[in-house]
Protein backbone atom coordinates (compact mmCIF):
# COMPACT_ATOMS: atom_id res chain seq x y z
CA UNK A 1 0.00 0.00 0.00
CA UNK A 2 2.93 2.34 0.77
CA UNK A 3 4.16 1.42 -2.18
CA UNK A 4 1.04 2.21 -4.41
CA UNK A 5 0.57 5.38 -2.60
CA UNK A 6 4.31 6.49 -2.95
CA UNK A 7 3.71 5.72 -7.09
CA UNK A 8 0.52 7.77 -7.23
CA UNK A 9 2.63 10.78 -5.29
CA UNK A 10 5.02 10.58 -7.89
CA UNK A 11 2.79 10.55 -10.73
CA UNK A 12 0.56 13.74 -8.98
CA UNK A 13 3.59 15.64 -8.74
CA UNK A 14 4.97 14.73 -12.40
CA UNK A 15 1.30 15.59 -13.72
CA UNK A 16 1.60 19.20 -12.03
CA UNK A 17 5.05 19.71 -13.22
CA UNK A 18 4.22 19.12 -16.58
CA UNK A 19 1.09 21.24 -16.36
CA UNK A 20 2.93 23.84 -15.10
CA UNK A 21 5.58 23.48 -18.04
CA UNK A 22 2.85 23.61 -20.69
CA UNK A 23 1.70 26.66 -18.82
CA UNK A 24 5.33 28.75 -18.99
CA UNK A 25 5.12 27.26 -22.68
CA UNK A 26 2.07 28.48 -24.03
CA UNK A 27 2.77 31.88 -22.31
CA UNK A 28 6.51 32.58 -23.53
CA UNK A 29 5.17 31.12 -27.29
CA UNK A 30 2.24 33.67 -27.26
CA UNK A 31 2.95 36.92 -24.94
CA UNK A 32 5.56 38.58 -25.60
CA UNK A 33 6.30 41.22 -22.89
CA UNK A 34 8.89 44.36 -24.12
CA UNK A 35 10.08 48.06 -22.84
CA UNK A 36 12.57 49.98 -21.99
CA UNK A 37 14.05 52.47 -19.44
CA UNK A 38 14.74 55.72 -20.84
CA UNK A 39 16.23 59.28 -19.92
CA UNK A 40 16.94 62.55 -21.48
CA UNK A 41 19.43 65.25 -20.52
CA UNK A 42 17.79 68.50 -22.41
CA UNK A 43 19.50 71.86 -22.86
CA UNK A 44 17.53 74.93 -24.95
CA UNK A 45 18.95 78.27 -25.48
CA UNK A 46 15.45 79.82 -25.18
CA UNK A 47 12.23 79.36 -24.46
CA UNK A 48 10.17 77.16 -26.74
CA UNK A 49 6.57 75.35 -27.53
CA UNK A 50 6.79 72.04 -26.28
CA UNK A 51 5.05 69.53 -23.77
CA UNK A 52 5.53 66.54 -21.89
CA UNK A 53 8.26 67.66 -19.56
CA UNK A 54 8.98 70.33 -22.52
CA UNK A 55 11.27 67.70 -24.19
CA UNK A 56 8.66 66.73 -27.45
CA UNK A 57 9.60 70.60 -28.26
CA UNK A 58 8.06 72.39 -31.68
CA UNK A 59 9.47 75.58 -31.90
CA UNK A 60 11.22 78.60 -30.50
CA UNK A 61 8.85 81.25 -29.18
CA UNK A 62 8.88 84.71 -30.70
CA UNK A 63 10.76 87.73 -29.04
CA UNK A 64 9.13 89.05 -26.49
CA UNK A 65 10.79 92.76 -25.52
CA UNK A 66 9.91 94.19 -21.95
CA UNK A 67 9.93 97.51 -23.94
CA UNK A 68 10.24 99.38 -27.41
CA UNK A 69 13.68 101.19 -28.15
CA UNK A 70 11.55 104.24 -27.04
CA UNK A 71 10.51 103.23 -24.17
CA UNK A 72 14.39 102.27 -23.26
CA UNK A 73 15.84 105.69 -24.34
CA UNK A 74 13.55 106.80 -21.45
CA UNK A 75 13.84 104.21 -18.71
CA UNK A 76 17.58 103.64 -18.72
CA UNK A 77 16.35 99.71 -18.11
CA UNK A 78 18.31 97.73 -20.73
CA UNK A 79 16.02 96.86 -23.61
CA UNK A 80 15.69 92.41 -23.23
CA UNK A 81 13.96 89.44 -25.09
CA UNK A 82 12.26 87.52 -21.90
CA UNK A 83 11.82 84.99 -24.17
CA UNK A 84 15.56 84.64 -24.76
CA UNK A 85 16.32 82.37 -21.26
CA UNK A 86 18.30 79.19 -21.97
CA UNK A 87 16.83 76.13 -19.43
CA UNK A 88 17.62 72.80 -18.46
CA UNK A 89 15.93 69.47 -17.82
CA UNK A 90 16.71 66.00 -16.31
CA UNK A 91 13.50 63.38 -16.76
CA UNK A 92 12.44 59.69 -17.17
CA UNK A 93 8.99 60.29 -18.65
CA UNK A 94 9.12 58.10 -21.43
CA UNK A 95 9.80 54.85 -19.94
CA UNK A 96 7.76 52.21 -21.47
CA UNK A 97 6.12 48.94 -21.61
CA UNK A 98 4.44 47.04 -23.62
CA UNK A 99 3.00 43.16 -24.73
CA UNK A 100 2.70 41.55 -28.10
CA UNK A 101 0.41 39.06 -28.58
CA UNK A 102 0.69 36.82 -31.04
CA UNK A 103 0.10 32.87 -32.72
CA UNK A 104 -3.78 32.21 -31.98
CA UNK A 105 -5.65 31.10 -34.59
CA UNK A 106 -9.30 29.65 -35.28
CA UNK A 107 -9.57 28.12 -38.50
CA UNK A 108 -8.88 30.67 -41.28
CA UNK A 109 -8.96 33.75 -38.90
CA UNK A 110 -5.26 34.56 -37.35
CA UNK A 111 -5.62 37.00 -34.42
CA UNK A 112 -3.08 39.17 -32.45
CA UNK A 113 -3.01 41.65 -29.68
CA UNK A 114 -0.91 44.17 -28.64
CA UNK A 115 -0.94 47.05 -25.34
CA UNK A 116 1.64 49.60 -24.64
CA UNK A 117 1.82 52.56 -22.15
CA UNK A 118 4.23 54.46 -20.72
CA UNK A 119 5.24 57.48 -17.84
CA UNK A 120 4.87 60.09 -21.02
CA UNK A 121 2.14 62.40 -19.45
CA UNK A 122 1.35 64.57 -16.10
CA UNK A 123 4.02 67.21 -15.85
CA UNK A 124 2.11 70.40 -16.12
CA UNK A 125 0.71 71.66 -12.77
CA UNK A 126 -0.39 74.85 -13.46
CA UNK A 127 -1.76 77.85 -11.27
CA UNK A 128 -0.63 76.13 -8.26
CA UNK A 129 2.37 77.73 -7.68
CA UNK A 130 4.76 75.70 -9.59
CA UNK A 131 6.19 75.56 -12.50
CA UNK A 132 4.33 73.52 -15.95
CA UNK A 133 7.47 71.13 -15.41
CA UNK A 134 6.46 70.21 -11.78
CA UNK A 135 4.36 67.21 -10.79
CA UNK A 136 4.11 63.49 -11.01
CA UNK A 137 4.28 61.58 -14.27
CA UNK A 138 1.14 59.47 -15.08
CA UNK A 139 0.96 56.21 -16.67
CA UNK A 140 -0.47 57.00 -20.17
CA UNK A 141 -2.04 54.59 -22.72
CA UNK A 142 0.06 54.86 -26.25
CA UNK A 143 -1.20 51.34 -28.12
CA UNK A 144 -4.17 49.20 -27.73
CA UNK A 145 -5.58 47.34 -30.23
CA UNK A 146 -6.62 43.65 -31.87
CA UNK A 147 -5.77 42.41 -35.13
CA UNK A 148 -7.32 39.64 -37.39
CA UNK A 149 -5.76 38.34 -40.87
CA UNK A 150 -7.11 36.36 -43.52
CA UNK A 151 -4.24 34.47 -46.65
CA UNK A 152 -6.89 34.18 -49.09
CA UNK A 153 -6.80 34.43 -53.34
CA UNK A 154 -3.39 32.35 -54.71
CA UNK A 155 -1.76 35.41 -57.30
CA UNK A 156 1.07 33.20 -58.45
CA UNK A 157 3.42 32.01 -56.14
CA UNK A 158 2.00 34.51 -53.81
CA UNK A 159 -1.08 34.70 -51.62
CA UNK A 160 -3.26 37.84 -51.39
CA UNK A 161 -3.44 38.86 -47.52
CA UNK A 162 -5.79 40.35 -45.65
CA UNK A 163 -5.92 42.59 -42.38
CA UNK A 164 -8.15 43.91 -39.63
CA UNK A 165 -6.57 46.32 -36.40
CA UNK A 166 -9.42 47.14 -34.53
CA UNK A 167 -8.13 50.56 -31.46
CA UNK A 168 -5.55 52.46 -31.11
CA UNK A 169 -2.40 52.84 -32.53
CA UNK A 170 -0.37 54.77 -35.33
CA UNK A 171 -2.16 57.19 -37.75
CA UNK A 172 -1.35 55.73 -41.50
CA UNK A 173 0.07 58.96 -42.27
CA UNK A 174 2.35 59.13 -39.47
CA UNK A 175 3.73 55.34 -39.22
CA UNK A 176 6.76 56.17 -41.06
CA UNK A 177 8.77 58.49 -38.47
CA UNK A 178 12.29 59.21 -38.89
CA UNK A 179 15.17 57.94 -37.18
CA UNK A 180 16.17 60.53 -34.33
CA UNK A 181 16.65 59.92 -30.73
CA UNK A 182 14.29 62.90 -29.52
CA UNK A 183 10.69 62.31 -28.53
CA UNK A 184 9.74 64.70 -31.65
CA UNK A 185 10.76 62.41 -34.56
CA UNK A 186 9.55 64.93 -36.83
CA UNK A 187 7.34 66.63 -35.54
CA UNK A 188 5.96 69.69 -36.71
CA UNK A 189 7.59 68.79 -40.00
CA UNK A 190 5.45 65.52 -40.49
CA UNK A 191 2.22 63.76 -39.18
CA UNK A 192 2.58 62.60 -35.78
CA UNK A 193 -0.29 60.70 -34.23
CA UNK A 194 -2.01 57.99 -32.56
CA UNK A 195 -5.50 57.32 -32.78
CA UNK A 196 -8.62 54.99 -32.35
CA UNK A 197 -9.13 53.19 -35.93
CA UNK A 198 -10.02 50.68 -37.88
CA UNK A 199 -7.55 49.85 -40.41
CA UNK A 200 -7.36 47.27 -43.48
CA UNK A 201 -4.38 46.36 -45.12
CA UNK A 202 -4.93 44.42 -47.79
CA UNK A 203 -1.18 42.70 -48.89
CA UNK A 204 -1.98 41.66 -53.15
CA UNK A 205 1.49 39.69 -53.42
CA UNK A 206 4.57 40.50 -52.54
CA UNK A 207 5.29 43.61 -53.42
CA UNK A 208 2.08 46.13 -53.35
CA UNK A 209 -0.44 46.79 -50.24
CA UNK A 210 -4.04 48.46 -50.05
CA UNK A 211 -4.75 50.26 -47.13
CA UNK A 212 -7.77 51.75 -45.79
CA UNK A 213 -9.00 53.40 -42.23
CA UNK A 214 -11.72 54.93 -40.76
CA UNK A 215 -10.49 57.13 -37.37
CA UNK A 216 -11.49 58.66 -34.52
CA UNK A 217 -9.59 61.38 -32.09
CA UNK A 218 -8.75 60.86 -28.66
CA UNK A 219 -5.28 62.57 -27.42
CA UNK A 220 -4.23 64.65 -30.88
CA UNK A 221 -7.33 66.53 -31.66
CA UNK A 222 -8.51 69.43 -33.57
CA UNK A 223 -8.51 73.29 -32.34
CA UNK A 224 -11.71 75.29 -32.55
CA UNK A 225 -13.37 77.73 -30.84
CA UNK A 226 -13.18 76.08 -27.00
CA UNK A 227 -9.73 74.95 -27.62
CA UNK A 228 -7.74 71.57 -28.72
CA UNK A 229 -11.37 69.42 -28.22
CA UNK A 230 -12.49 65.91 -29.75
CA UNK A 231 -15.97 67.64 -29.65
CA UNK A 232 -15.68 68.84 -33.12
CA UNK A 233 -15.60 65.40 -34.26
CA UNK A 234 -17.87 64.20 -32.17
CA UNK A 235 -20.42 66.62 -33.10
CA UNK A 236 -19.66 65.91 -36.41
CA UNK A 237 -20.85 62.27 -36.30
CA UNK A 238 -18.23 61.51 -39.64
CA UNK A 239 -14.78 59.65 -39.04
CA UNK A 240 -11.92 60.81 -40.61
CA UNK A 241 -11.03 59.20 -43.33
CA UNK A 242 -7.08 58.02 -44.74
CA UNK A 243 -6.91 55.85 -48.34
CA UNK A 244 -3.40 54.82 -49.55
CA UNK A 245 -1.06 52.66 -51.39
CA UNK A 246 2.18 51.17 -50.71
CA UNK A 247 4.72 49.51 -52.61
CA UNK A 248 8.10 47.76 -51.23
CA UNK A 249 10.49 45.78 -53.52
CA UNK A 250 14.32 45.22 -52.76
CA UNK A 251 14.90 48.03 -50.17
CA UNK A 252 12.61 50.52 -51.56
CA UNK A 253 9.56 51.42 -49.57
CA UNK A 254 7.28 53.74 -51.12
CA UNK A 255 3.65 54.83 -49.78
CA UNK A 256 1.30 57.62 -50.69
CA UNK A 257 -2.21 58.71 -49.64
CA UNK A 258 -4.59 61.33 -48.46
CA UNK A 259 -6.50 62.07 -45.29
CA UNK A 260 -9.85 63.30 -45.39
CA UNK A 261 -11.58 64.47 -42.10
CA UNK A 262 -14.58 66.61 -41.31
CA UNK A 263 -15.87 68.04 -38.10
CA UNK A 264 -18.23 70.85 -36.65
CA UNK A 265 -16.45 73.42 -35.04
CA UNK A 266 -19.92 74.68 -33.42
CA UNK A 267 -23.08 73.06 -32.42
CA UNK A 268 -24.27 76.24 -31.10
CA UNK A 269 -25.04 79.56 -32.20
CA UNK A 270 -26.54 82.62 -31.42
CA UNK A 271 -29.07 84.84 -34.21
CA UNK A 272 -30.17 88.61 -33.25
CA UNK A 273 -29.40 87.40 -28.94
CA UNK A 274 -30.76 84.24 -29.14
CA UNK A 275 -28.82 80.57 -28.70
CA UNK A 276 -29.93 78.48 -31.90
CA UNK A 277 -28.51 74.96 -33.15
CA UNK A 278 -26.31 75.06 -36.11
CA UNK A 279 -24.84 72.85 -38.10
CA UNK A 280 -20.76 74.26 -38.82
CA UNK A 281 -18.93 72.13 -40.83
CA UNK A 282 -15.33 72.74 -42.30
CA UNK A 283 -13.85 69.12 -44.51
CA UNK A 284 -9.98 69.25 -45.48
CA UNK A 285 -7.67 66.62 -47.41
CA UNK A 286 -4.02 66.17 -47.12
CA UNK A 287 -2.21 63.82 -49.51
CA UNK A 288 1.40 62.69 -48.76
CA UNK A 289 4.26 60.96 -49.95
CA UNK A 290 6.85 58.84 -48.47
CA UNK A 291 9.70 56.75 -49.79
CA UNK A 292 13.01 55.14 -47.83
CA UNK A 293 15.99 52.96 -49.48
CA UNK A 294 17.57 50.81 -47.24
CA UNK A 295 21.18 49.07 -47.82
CA UNK A 296 23.67 47.66 -45.73
CA UNK A 297 24.29 50.06 -43.00
CA UNK A 298 22.66 52.73 -44.83
CA UNK A 299 18.95 53.72 -44.96
CA UNK A 300 17.25 57.43 -46.34
CA UNK A 301 13.80 58.04 -45.35
CA UNK A 302 11.94 61.31 -46.74
CA UNK A 303 8.20 62.20 -46.50
CA UNK A 304 6.26 65.26 -47.33
CA UNK A 305 2.48 66.47 -47.03
CA UNK A 306 0.86 69.15 -48.40
CA UNK A 307 -1.96 70.04 -45.39
CA UNK A 308 -5.05 71.70 -45.02
CA UNK A 309 -5.15 72.40 -41.48
CA UNK A 310 -3.44 69.35 -39.94
CA UNK A 311 -2.77 70.29 -36.32
CA UNK A 312 -4.54 67.20 -34.99
CA UNK A 313 -1.29 65.52 -36.51
CA UNK A 314 0.46 67.87 -34.85
CA UNK A 315 1.26 70.05 -37.85
CA UNK A 316 2.03 73.54 -37.86
CA UNK A 317 -1.90 74.42 -39.26
CA UNK A 318 -5.38 75.29 -38.48
CA UNK A 319 -8.79 77.37 -39.61
CA UNK A 320 -10.51 80.38 -39.99
CA UNK A 321 -14.49 82.03 -40.46
CA UNK A 322 -14.72 82.94 -44.23
CA UNK A 323 -18.47 83.83 -43.16
CA UNK A 324 -20.99 84.37 -41.07
CA UNK A 325 -25.12 82.95 -42.01
CA UNK A 326 -28.41 84.40 -41.59
CA UNK A 327 -29.25 81.24 -39.33
CA UNK A 328 -26.32 81.36 -37.11
CA UNK A 329 -23.99 78.59 -38.35
CA UNK A 330 -20.81 79.88 -40.03
CA UNK A 331 -18.27 78.71 -42.83
CA UNK A 332 -14.62 78.13 -42.52
CA UNK A 333 -11.60 78.15 -44.58
CA UNK A 334 -8.19 76.06 -43.73
CA UNK A 335 -4.55 77.13 -43.73
CA UNK A 336 -2.34 75.55 -46.37
CA UNK A 337 0.95 74.02 -45.25
CA UNK A 338 3.84 72.35 -46.93
CA UNK A 339 5.75 70.10 -44.60
CA UNK A 340 8.90 67.87 -45.10
CA UNK A 341 11.63 65.67 -43.45
CA UNK A 342 14.73 63.50 -44.90
CA UNK A 343 16.76 61.49 -42.42
CA UNK A 344 19.93 59.79 -43.20
CA UNK A 345 21.25 57.10 -40.80
CA UNK A 346 24.98 55.29 -41.50
CA UNK A 347 26.40 52.77 -39.31
CA UNK A 348 26.86 49.40 -38.52
CA UNK A 349 29.13 47.02 -36.22
CA UNK A 350 32.08 48.64 -34.37
CA UNK A 351 34.87 46.46 -32.47
CA UNK A 352 34.88 43.33 -31.21
CA UNK A 353 31.81 41.19 -32.12
CA UNK A 354 31.82 37.72 -30.64
CA UNK A 355 31.28 38.33 -27.25
CA UNK A 356 27.77 38.76 -25.78
CA UNK A 357 27.18 42.83 -26.23
CA UNK A 358 27.84 43.61 -29.86
CA UNK A 359 28.07 47.52 -30.47
CA UNK A 360 27.01 49.69 -33.18
CA UNK A 361 27.52 53.41 -34.03
CA UNK A 362 25.66 55.26 -35.95
CA UNK A 363 25.79 57.89 -37.35
CA UNK A 364 22.27 60.34 -38.37
CA UNK A 365 21.39 63.44 -40.11
CA UNK A 366 17.56 65.07 -40.24
CA UNK A 367 16.70 67.92 -41.79
CA UNK A 368 12.91 69.34 -41.73
CA UNK A 369 11.34 72.23 -43.88
CA UNK A 370 7.90 73.81 -43.24
CA UNK A 371 6.17 76.58 -45.29
CA UNK A 372 2.53 78.39 -44.56
CA UNK A 373 0.88 79.50 -47.47
CA UNK A 374 -2.07 81.22 -45.47
CA UNK A 375 -5.48 80.08 -45.59
CA UNK A 376 -7.77 78.87 -48.43
CA UNK A 377 -9.71 81.64 -48.50
CA UNK A 378 -10.10 85.22 -47.08
CA UNK A 379 -10.57 85.36 -43.07
CA UNK A 380 -13.27 87.70 -41.55
CA UNK A 381 -14.01 89.17 -38.28
CA UNK A 382 -16.63 87.06 -37.16
CA UNK A 383 -17.11 88.21 -33.57
CA UNK A 384 -16.07 92.15 -34.16
CA UNK A 385 -13.79 92.46 -31.83
CA UNK A 386 -11.10 93.91 -34.18
CA UNK A 387 -9.46 90.71 -35.12
CA UNK A 388 -9.78 87.69 -37.40
CA UNK A 389 -11.36 84.57 -36.30
CA UNK A 390 -8.31 82.19 -36.72
CA UNK A 391 -7.96 78.93 -34.81
CA UNK A 392 -4.17 77.62 -34.58
CA UNK A 393 -2.52 74.78 -31.98
CA UNK A 394 0.31 77.54 -31.14
CA UNK A 395 0.79 80.68 -32.66
CA UNK A 396 -0.53 83.04 -35.78
CA UNK A 397 2.30 84.34 -36.42
CA UNK A 398 4.47 81.79 -38.29
CA UNK A 399 5.71 82.18 -41.83
CA UNK A 400 8.26 79.08 -42.28
CA UNK A 401 10.58 77.38 -40.38
CA UNK A 402 13.34 74.50 -41.10
CA UNK A 403 15.38 72.48 -38.50
CA UNK A 404 18.84 70.58 -38.76
CA UNK A 405 19.86 67.74 -36.42
CA UNK A 406 23.03 65.87 -36.39
CA UNK A 407 22.79 62.69 -33.71
CA UNK A 408 25.71 60.18 -32.89
CA UNK A 409 23.63 56.91 -31.50
CA UNK A 410 26.13 53.94 -29.76
CA UNK A 411 24.94 50.80 -28.75
CA UNK A 412 26.00 48.19 -26.59
CA UNK A 413 23.54 45.01 -26.38
CA UNK A 414 20.70 46.11 -24.84
CA UNK A 415 22.25 49.77 -24.37
CA UNK A 416 21.84 52.50 -25.97
CA UNK A 417 23.72 55.87 -25.55
CA UNK A 418 22.85 59.08 -28.13
CA UNK A 419 23.45 62.53 -27.99
CA UNK A 420 22.01 65.18 -30.21
CA UNK A 421 22.17 68.60 -31.54
CA UNK A 422 18.59 70.17 -32.99
CA UNK A 423 18.90 73.86 -33.88
CA UNK A 424 15.35 75.12 -35.17
CA UNK A 425 14.62 78.18 -36.64
CA UNK A 426 11.70 80.05 -37.31
CA UNK A 427 10.72 82.77 -39.43
CA UNK A 428 7.86 84.75 -37.46
CA UNK A 429 5.57 88.20 -38.67
CA UNK A 430 4.15 91.31 -36.37
CA UNK A 431 0.94 92.44 -35.93
CA UNK A 432 -2.23 91.21 -36.73
CA UNK A 433 -3.40 88.30 -38.98
CA UNK A 434 -4.36 89.45 -42.40
CA UNK A 435 -6.94 88.29 -44.15
CA UNK A 436 -4.96 85.45 -45.77
CA UNK A 437 -4.09 83.91 -42.64
CA UNK A 438 -0.35 85.75 -42.98
CA UNK A 439 1.08 88.66 -40.66
CA UNK A 440 3.45 89.75 -43.44
CA UNK A 441 5.20 92.51 -41.59
CA UNK A 442 8.13 92.47 -39.36
CA UNK A 443 9.29 89.62 -40.68
CA UNK A 444 12.11 87.99 -38.39
CA UNK A 445 14.45 84.61 -37.54
CA UNK A 446 14.18 83.04 -33.63
CA UNK A 447 16.54 80.12 -33.15
CA UNK A 448 16.73 77.73 -30.82
CA UNK A 449 19.29 75.66 -30.23
CA UNK A 450 18.83 71.90 -28.27
CA UNK A 451 21.28 69.82 -27.11
CA UNK A 452 20.36 66.43 -25.72
CA UNK A 453 21.67 63.39 -24.31
CA UNK A 454 20.09 60.27 -23.39
CA UNK A 455 20.34 56.61 -22.48
CA UNK A 456 18.11 53.54 -22.71
CA UNK A 457 18.24 49.58 -21.67
CA UNK A 458 15.73 47.87 -23.67
CA UNK A 459 14.51 44.38 -22.04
Amino acid sequence: MVCVAAVHAAEADSARVAKKEAVKSHLKQHFKPYGFIRNYFTYDSRECYAGTGDLYHFQPKDEAWNQTEAETAVSGVPREDMNAVSSFRFLSLSTRVGLNIVGYQWRGTKFGAKIEADFYAGLSVKGMGQHPLSGAAQFRLRHAYLTLAWDSLKMGKDYARVELLIGQTWHPMAADLSDVIALNPCAPFGPFNRSPQVRMDAHLGRYLTLTAAGLWQMQYCSVGPDGASAEYIAYSKTPEGYLGVSFHHQGWLVRAGADVLSISPRHLGEVRGVRVKVKDRLTTASPFLYAQYCKGEFSIKAKTIFAEAGEHMNLNGGYGVKKVNADGSREYTPTRTSSSWVSIVYGGKVGKQEDKHPQKLQGILFGGYMRSFGTKEALIDADGNGAMDFYVPRTSNLHQMWRMSPTILWTIGKFQLGCEYEITSVQYGRGAVGANGLVNEGLHWVTNHRVQLMTKYNF
